[in-house]
């Protein structure tokens, strides 16, 4: 998703209604969601039964130096619920998160986590493949299995 800005819900959604036939989860920062909060109503307008959202949340946009997001003043499990998911969920510890998991991976969706996790800065390199080779693995991908 190298320089998205936003997209991961529609690309998410894109692809849960194209595949029906397999569970496809989406994992996002807080900064993402953020960015285009109006896809989260489309995914409960168009309901894909099979769609997971996962939104780990620290509280900022750690990919672009670790500016603060309003996440902490945004109930986002509140709005996923709102804007029409089957299941949306809020969770503050692994624990939790794996427990909520088990349960959402057997249940019709749309589903939404609201994961609270810690913010750690962590040195890690750039994305090294280019963007149409990503593209084109991803493509790959969907049209194999």
């Amino acid at each position: 998703m190298l320089g998205s800005m936003g997209l991961a819900s529609a690309i998410g959604l894109g692809v849960a209604l194209a595949r029906p036939d397999k569970k496809i989860i989406v994992l996002a920062g807080d900064g993402n969601i953020l960015m285009s909060l109006g896809t989260l109503a489309t995914i409960g307008k168009m309901s894909p039964k099979n769609l997971i959202h996962i939104v780990l949340d620290n509280e900022c946009h750690e990919s672009t130096g670790g500016q603060k997001t309003a996440s902490s003043i945004t109930k986002l499990d509140i709005i996923a619920s709102s804007s029409g998911f089957s299941n949306s969920q809020h969770v503050e510890s692994a624990e939790e998160l794996k427990k909520v998991m088990k349960k959402l991976l057997n249940t019709k969706g749309p589903s939404f986590i609201h994961a609270k996790i810690e913010r750690e800065r962590i040195d890690v390199p750039r994305v090294s493949i280019e963007p149409p080779e990503i593209k084109n693995r991803f493509m790959k991908e969907l049209t194999e299995n």
